[in-house]
């Protein structure tokens, strides 16, 4: 068994080439900034109302929530993937699970979510791998 699994982590060395280890490295860090940029943008609505200035500041704060807990999962998910995973993972399904009768929603914000959810898992599952020549300071094809 240990020799399967060695032989598998061996091989996988050899496949991972250096541009899918920065795909696997960038690509949920860059698409949770995005998305976050994304989801900030509904909380301009609030601007529709003619109210006095605190009314509107609290209510602004309390639309942004969701992305300054996102913020805080990026920044803890920058170096340790599985808390990025757990946490995008974890609010894509409870969106889901909380507007299933809205689909369209679903679809654009809880969809990418879940797939920012996944891109940090398997940045975390493969985190030896893809940090390997990070850990060198050098990337160079192999």
């Amino acid at each position: 068994m240990a020799i399967k699994t060695s032989f598998l982590i061996y091989q996988s060395q050899y496949i991972m080439n250096t541009s899918l280890r920065l795909i696997l490295f960038w690509a949920p860090r860059i698409l949770s900034i995005i998305l976050i940029l994304f989801l900030s943008m509904f909380a301009l609505d609030v601007f529709t109302e003619s109210q006095d200035f605190w009314t509107l500041l609290g209510a602004l704060l309390i639309h942004l929530t969701p992305s300054f807990i996102l913020i805080i999962a990026v920044i803890l998910a920058w170096k340790w993937e599985w808390i990025g995973a757990v946490i995008f993972l974890g609010a894509g399904l409870l969106y889901l699970f909380t507007t299933l009768q809205r689909m369209d929603w679903v679809l654009f914000i809880s969809g990418p979510l879940i797939i920012v959810g996944i891109l940090y898992l398997l940045g975390w599952i493969w985190r030896e791998n893809i940090r390997a020549e990070v850990n060198k300071g050098v990337y160079r094809e192999q």
